[in-house]
């Protein structure tokens, strides 16, 4: 981590030294100030990715295993489980009730107790914080 930032500082440093010398020279005179800073929102682009992926950790796409446990702990049922993964896919409440053969209000109820269960009030909320519970994929 040290060795990227004293990089990215060292990189950093002659980008500046690199644009102080363009600026006395002819070369800034000649292109039009539009080129110029075309040419330092690349550079720092450019650079702005290399550290991201230099800092970002890589992280190796893995099987996903439900877990079971959060499940039980929040009360989760068969049902509301399958509304939930369907929700997830971003089903409306009459394709879901289609899907699994129950009525559009049946779905509401199963998704006001999942909103319950889960302390959401919100579709987005509770897809959210069944993903981060590793309740679905």
């Amino acid at each position: 981590m040290r060795k990227t930032i004293l990089l990215y500082g060292a990189v950093i440093a002659l980008a500046a030294i690199a644009l102080e010398w363009l600026e006395y020279q002819y070369f800034t005179r000649v292109f039009a100030t539009e080129f110029y800073i075309f040419l330092l929102a690349l550079g720092f682009t450019v650079l702005g990715v290399w550290v991201g992926r230099r800092l970002t950790e890589r992280q190796e796409p893995g099987r996903f295993e439900k877990n079971v446990a959060a499940l039980a702990a929040l009360g989760v049922t068969d049902r509301e489980y399958d509304v939930l993964t369907l929700l997830a896919e971003g089903g409306t409440n009459k394709e879901i009730a289609r899907r699994l053969d129950v009525s559009p209000n049946t779905v509401k109820t199963h998704t006001a107790r999942l909103y319950e269960k889960l302390d959401v009030g919100r579709r987005t909320q509770a897809v959210q914080k069944a993903r981060e519970l590793r309740l679905i994929p």
